[in-house]
């Protein structure tokens, strides 16, 4: 259950607040693949790489409307 809400928290993180959004499916995925979760780790590392995305868009947005 906890790595399906760090999903849903990886594709938030794309969009809105990467930083926040993404450290919190980090953790819960991390805390998912500790409970016995198989997509645990999966999860984590997608929301660490939607993470990055999503503040490297928001640097591509922010500097195209300067």
């Amino acid at each position: 259950m906890l790595s399906i809400i760090a999903f849903v928290a990886a594709a938030i993180a794309i969009l809105f607040i990467p930083i926040l959004f993404g450290l919190a499916g980090i953790a819960l995925g991390t805390v998912g693949h500790f409970r016995g979760e198989t997509l645990g780790k999966w999860a984590a590392l997608t929301s660490g790489v939607t993470m990055i995305l999503g503040v490297f868009l928001g640097i591509l947005i922010g500097s195209m409307s300067i």
